[in-house]
């Protein structure tokens, strides 16, 4: 089972970009010390809470630091970008690495991400299934020639071809119901975010959803399932419970907030006021019951094994310093206390 480090490159009120930065490679020198299997970047535009909006020249520094630890993309907004320039970039990024890139992609959560690229949020699925399929053909073909709705090319000789073959392990992030069935008919591999919409308790039957259509599509293989989740781990009980609640809070706070403002958009699937008003109305209690994993080793440890049988996951990504506001002192020792009393068990 990989497990991995889900990192959003966090700026604090008073932290400057530059401190954001180092803090943030520091964290990720410390995972691949350690023994992490692989790092995941997020992607931000236009917002105060993070400096990650080039993930991808983030993750070439991150190859050229490292040596083993495998880089994920988590995810790329594909929508929002030319095609044939993310087919290159990642493709370059894949040689950088010596074959580490882990390229997870995604249509975007928030219609505001998609009005500063002038790319309508509406259009965002249609274009993300048409702009994967260039990619592909970009990577996997000598030379081609595509004509969809959105983009158009002619006899292209896309270089460079990334080093793993055919390409790059493909992951889609979902964070809607009705994403599942699709993806799991396509055939792609999921990174479940479940913060906006689901209890981790409500994910088992649009999992199903997921692993049913693939079946139905005749894909071989085994489907394979990734959660983002935030765990934090402390010593005690009560440091757990009161060390990450200012940022959890936060961090719930932003997120009513947000689904609120984003709930009349056009190209919202699912009922946006509803979830506005579920996540505004629950307690910090009810968040640690049903959207995040904290506590001791102990307890932690039984909590993920039961989520792994009951989801079937095969992936686990887990966030150190959910809220964004936890200091660097605590994201180490939670990063430590993961990786030397859960993991070992949990794996």
């Amino acid at each position: 089972m990989d497990v991995g480090l889900f990192v959003e490159f966090p700026c604090r009120d008073g932290m400057s970009e530059q401190e954001a930065f180092t803090e943030c490679f520091t964290l990720v020198d410390e995972a691949e010390a350690r023994g992490v299997d692989s790092v995941w970047l997020a992607e931000y535009h236009f917002a105060p809470i993070s400096v990650l909006s080039s993930p991808l020249m983030v993750a070439s520094a991150i190859a050229a630091r490292t040596r083993r630890i495998r880089i994920g993309l988590a995810v790329t907004l594909l929508p929002l970008y030319h095609p044939v320039h993310v087919a290159e970039d990642v493709a370059t990024l894949d040689h950088i690495s010596q074959g580490r890139v882990e390229f997870g992609v995604g249509r975007g959560t928030f219609p505001d991400t998609h009005d500063g690229f002038n790319s309508p949020f509406a259009e965002s699925r249609e274009r993300f299934d048409e702009y994967l399929e260039v990619i592909l053909k970009a990577w996997t073909t000598e030379r081609f020639s595509f004509s969809g709705k959105y983009y158009r090319c002619e006899d292209l000789y896309v270089r460079p071809k990334p080093v793993q073959t055919p390409h790059p392990p493909i992951r889609v992030g979902i964070t809607s119901e009705v994403t599942f069935p699709l993806i799991g008919r396509l055939g792609y591999p999921i990174i479940i975010n479940p913060s906006r919409v689901f209890a981790l308790t409500e994910l088992g039957p649009y999992i199903e959803q997921y692993r049913q259509a693939w079946q139905e599509a005749g894909h071989a293989g085994m489907p394979q399932v990734g959660l983002r989740i935030p765990l934090y781990v402390a010593e005690t009980a009560g440091r757990a419970y009161s060390e990450p609640k200012e940022s959890t809070l936060a961090a719930m706070q932003g997120l009513g907030e947000r689904v609120a403002r984003s709930a009349s958009r056009p190209g919202t699937t699912g009922n946006w006021n509803a979830q506005a008003e579920r996540v505004q109305h629950m307690s910090y209690d009810d968040w640690l019951r049903d959207k995040v994993v904290y506590g001791t080793p102990d307890t932690v440890v039984p909590r993920l094994q039961q989520l792994r049988e009951e989801l079937g996951l095969t992936q686990l990504l887990y966030e150190i310093n959910y809220g964004r506001q936890l200091p660097y002192e605590l994201q180490l020792r939670n990063l430590r206390l993961i990786n030397e009393q859960v993991i070992p068990q949990f794996v």
